[in-house]
């Protein structure tokens, strides 16, 4: 098991899930993994924030989750349409799941550029 060295005041080192202690996710494994939460019938839902606020509780919402939405592309392109937008922040896809009223699943897929 290995200690890995994070601070508040070092926003390179802060992790934010399971998938933010691997290497970066190709475009196949983002697409994998958004393919996983169609698969499973969560809403793809992307919030965005800047990189010394993403250990709040609070993440600015992307435009609306997107109800129902099954094509893989079309959440690809939202997730680079917020990233272009924000280009400094932090962005994250989560899979909104209606029966447990919460976040099946949760990940970074673009790091914001720290100051």
């Amino acid at each position: 098991m290995n200690d890995y060295q994070s601070s508040l005041s070092n926003t390179e080192s802060r992790k934010f899930e399971t998938f933010s202690y691997l290497p970066t996710m190709t475009d196949e494994q983002t697409r994998q993994q958004i393919q996983y939460i169609v698969d499973k019938g969560w809403n793809p839902s992307i919030e965005h924030t800047e990189p010394e606020h993403a250990s709040d509780s609070y993440w600015y919402m992307w435009k609306l989750p997107m109800f129902g939405e099954t094509d893989v592309e079309a959440i690809m392109q939202e997730l680079d349409n917020c990233h272009t937008a924000h280009p400094d922040n932090h962005v994250r896809l989560l899979g909104l799941d209606n029966f447990a009223q919460c976040a099946g699943t949760s990940m970074v897929i673009y790091r914001g550029q720290t100051v």
